[in-house]
């Protein structure tokens, strides 16, 4: 296959030579058949542009689902809510829908989602919450609930989520797929509905690494380039042992010690890392001082005209923000600035950090309905912290057959995305059955 755009061939029309008594003569050598004929005018009807054989792109052709969040020209953007069934048509498509369009990729449409991305269990008054593939009666996991269920059930090869707080790991971890939040800002947000505009990040779930890199590539405006091929032995690889490994399930935590054990006969070199300010983040942010206030100054005009639609638990969230003062949201974000410039400093020595994406297997829906805030608060442990800390971090499934899925989360570096890719695939190879 050429990853190039269209080329030319030879026509079969046109150029002022008799075409009958050329195939004729063809006929007679032996070297064409009206079989052939035939098949060659068949193809000029449905490839006038001699496009069969060539692709833009090496996800030319893939079938990727979109969350419901990312314009596209000629839809009503939903984001997961009645609120915005007034609202017109987007005018074009988001950046990352036009260089998917552009790549040749199938759109095979848009996902559900937990209303206006602000809900990392993924449950949907309005639309309905998609069953998990593992077992219908638990949670996806949100806020990319659809696009994670669109590739564990395999009606697309990829997915396009967001994360925010955790919105496309928690999803891919609980469905058994991998999921990639890439640093912040390397793939474009215009066009999005945004949760917070400080810590949104667009980004792909799939079934492997190496697929999500692809897409990646695509989305972000970057040239493919190969994984780095790199074997586990010397990699060093921190454990934090700070709160993420508390309380853990007992299916996550029997998963996460087979997948260490399994990275240490590799020949990883495994390190326990403490990071005190884990705690500080959980107990300064726990409340999402920046994500509330952020979503209050997008939301407050709707909410004016049309709150009566939201979600009770997402209006309540996004009506914090109201009692936030502007000075203990700028006093957040450079108390942010600080402490991503200390976790830059202490964790340069490592390849990646290691620990399980989130605590718990996917609950069932009705334990969800009845605790939906204990479950939440489950979910954004981990993941929330990469937000906040500004880094790429990617989910790779870690449980056995038959097993409820469990993800590990790998990561990396900030801007080092290519890198931590290079990294999650090698893992990978280790410890996804």
């Amino acid at each position: 296959m050429q990853y190039a755009l269209a080329g030319s061939r030879p026509s079969i029309v046109g150029g002022g030579r008799s075409k009958i008594l050329e195939s004729a003569r063809s006929f007679a050598l032996g070297t064409a058949s009206s079989l052939s004929l035939t098949e060659d005018c068949l193809t000029q009807i449905f490839d006038p542009a001699g496009e069969i054989g060539f692709a833009p792109s090496p996800i030319a052709g893939i079938p990727i689902s979109v969350k419901d969040m990312l314009d596209v020209a000629g839809e009503v953007t939903l984001a997961g809510t009645k609120a915005l069934d007034d609202s017109p048509p987007a005018a074009e498509d988001a950046p990352v829908v036009r260089r998917l369009k552009a790549a040749g990729a199938v759109l095979t449409g848009r996902t559900n989602m937990a209303q206006f991305a602000f809900s990392i269990v993924g449950l949907n008054p309005h639309f309905g919450t998609p069953g998990n593939p593992w077992d219908r009666t638990r949670i996806p996991g949100g806020s990319s609930s659809g696009a994670a269920v669109s590739v564990a059930d395999g009606m697309s090869v990829a997915a396009i989520g967001s994360d925010t707080v955790g919105s496309i790991r928690a999803p891919a971890a609980l469905c058994g797929i991998v999921g990639f939040k890439p640093t912040q800002r390397s793939v474009p947000l215009q066009g999005t509905i945004p949760l917070s505009v400080t810590l949104d990040t667009v980004g792909p779930l799939a079934r492997n690494v190496h697929d999500c890199a692809l897409v990646y590539a695509t989305i972000s405006g970057e040239p493919w380039r190969e994984l780095q091929p790199l074997g586990v032995k010397g990699l060093r690889l921190a454990i934090p042992q700070t709160r993420v490994l508390d309380e853990l399930n007992p299916a996550v935590l029997r998963a996460f010690q087979r997948a260490t054990a399994l990275l240490s006969e590799a020949g990883a070199e495994l390190i326990d890392a403490r990071f005190s300010y884990f705690e500080e983040i959980e107990s300064k942010n726990g409340c999402g001082v920046i994500e509330h206030v952020d979503a209050l100054a997008w939301h407050k005009e709707l909410l004016d005209r049309r709150g009566h639609d939201y979600d009770p638990n997402v209006r309540g969230r996004v009506e914090k923000g109201a009692i936030i003062a502007a000075w203990e949201y700028a006093a957040m974000q450079e108390w942010r600035k600080d402490v991503t410039a200390r976790f830059d400093k202490d964790t340069f020595a490592f390849d990646a950090l290691i620990l399980p994406t989130v605590g718990t297997t996917a609950p069932t829906m009705d334990e969800c309905e009845r605790d939906e805030g204990g479950i939440r608060a489950k979910l954004l442990r981990n993941p929330s912290l990469f937000n906040f800390l500004d880094r790429p971090a990617i989910t790779i499934p870690i449980h056995m057959p038959g097993e409820a899925p469990v993800g590990l989360m790998v990561v990396g570096e900030r801007d080092q995305d290519w890198r931590l890719l290079s990294v999650a695939r090698a893992l990978e190879s280790i410890v996804s059955s």
